[in-house]
């Protein structure tokens, strides 16, 4: 086995089991219930879940997604995560086996944890941000590119831009047009990518909005102009695929 695909294989391993902590995460946090403590339980009839229940991916396909009592459907946000999380290890060590792609890869799973929140909850809890904000601050001192000083203008133009953003809209329009949550968020990921990438990553997020509304119009559905997007999310899902192609190509 190469050097790449034993990284692929073991951060791809090691995604899917924080793939199913990040589902937890979602499916709890925003009730108010505990991640830490307290066994996980089937929603319709109760039944405490055995650890051959929780198998990352292969018991949701085992069961076909559903509770191994009352066959009632599981969530497929759980499997979805784990699947999220395995392609992000597994990208991460492609790209750049190593512990590089360990560092990579926790970027990547810290960003899949705020996309799912944010996408479920139109939430993007300040200490998850936080956190990523702190990782990109410490992979700079672990030598890894960008430099720090680069990073730190990203954090700040990533903030700035999107809260002067937010600022024009609401006194334009006397409402908010944007969460809270978005330009910490932003800045979040210019201390991890640098300045340079932000109006790449800006452009795509917007890209993928346009395409989710587009594709909504021709559904049927009705997107009005205060429809809310959870554009956080679609800020973590251009980022991590700009991280790879800017360590690829410095690596």
């Amino acid at each position: 086995m190469s050097e790449a695909a034993f990284w692929a294989a073991s951060l791809g391993v090691l995604g899917a089991i924080i793939g199913s902590f990040v589902a937890a995460l979602v499916t709890r946090w925003p009730d108010g219930r505990s991640v830490m403590h307290g066994r996980s339980a089937c929603d319709a009839c109760g039944r405490t879940l055995r650890a051959i229940d929780l198998v990352p991916l292969l018991s949701a396909l085992v069961l076909r997604g559903r509770c191994r009592s009352c066959r009632t459907p599981i969530s497929p946000v759980h499997w979805r995560i784990e699947l999220a999380g395995l392609a992000i290890g597994a990208a991460a060590g492609l790209v750049v086996p190593g512990p590089i792609g360990i560092v990579g890869a926790v970027f990547g799973w810290l960003l899949l944890a705020l996309a799912s929140l944010d996408l479920v909850a139109f939430w993007l809890p300040d200490r998850l941000t936080l956190l990523l904000a702190a990782t990109g601050i410490a992979s700079a001192a672990l030598g890894i590119d960008p430099p720090l000083s680069e990073r730190l203008i990203g954090g700040i133009a990533g903030f700035g831009t999107l809260w002067l953003v937010a600022f024009g809209y609401r006194r334009l329009r006397g409402r908010d047009g944007m969460g809270g949550g978005d330009p910490k968020l932003f800045g979040a990921i210019g201390l991890w990518l640098g300045w340079q990438m932000l109006p790449a990553i800006l452009l795509i997020a917007s890209m993928i909005g346009l395409g989710v509304v587009l594709s909504a119009y021709l559904k049927g559905r009705s997107m009005a102009a205060d429809t809310a997007l959870p554009f956080g999310a679609l800020l973590a899902i251009a980022g991590y695929p700009a991280w790879l192609f800017m360590i690829g190509l410095t690596s």
